[in-house]
């Protein structure tokens, strides 16, 4: 693991550690979006009671995981989050990135990869693997545009209702990553 503390910044976000009263936005923008999860395997929180616990649970697991809530830089409010972990001695991946659905499409998803990604190289990350379902085209079309390169399928089973699903592997040489 990486800078447990790290607060890294973008042009419009900031990625921080979760603090109790992000419990609200989270709960807005993101954990209580069906459309959010979708694609993810986490399931939404129904009230303000789960989100609450919720955030306690995300604040002891980022205590001791490379993962930050996602910011808007003006406002300071939550309105997603991200992770990486180390896979290998030079080798980084992602365990997950979502942003609410009114914070999609303004380029924050790219911001947030790239420098998820910046951040493993500074950590001596030489590769990054990004996995994504073959049905959501929104996280392919991030990769793409982020420059990881397809390498490969491969089936997983959905934790929250056992169906089989089709991932795709991209994968980038941090090398290539600048910063």
């Amino acid at each position: 693991m990486g800078d447990e503390g790290a607060v890294m910044e973008t042009r419009d976000l900031i990625l921080r550690k979760a603090v109790y009263e992000d419990w609200k936005s989270m709960y807005l923008n993101v954990w209580s979006r069906p459309e959010t999860a979708r694609y993810m395997v986490w399931r939404v929180t129904a009230d303000e009671v789960g989100a609450k616990e919720r955030i306690e649970r995300t604040i002891a697991w980022q205590k001791t995981h490379d993962a930050w809530l996602v910011c808007v830089k003006d406002s300071g409010e939550a309105v997603g989050f991200g992770g990486v972990k180390r896979l290998g001695p030079d080798s980084w991946g992602e365990t997950g990135i979502a942003l609410g659905p009114e914070y999609v499409g303004r380029g924050y998803g790219r911001q947030v990869l790239l420098m998820m990604m910046k951040y493993c190289r500074s950590l001596g990350g030489r590769e990054f693997f990004y996995s994504t379902r073959a049905a959501n085209e929104a996280s392919r079309a991030l990769a793409l545009c982020c420059g990881l390169v397809y390498g490969h399928s491969e089936q997983r089973i959905d934790p929250r209702n056992g169906e089989v699903y089709e991932a795709e592997i991209y994968r980038k040489d941090l090398r290539t990553v600048g910063g």
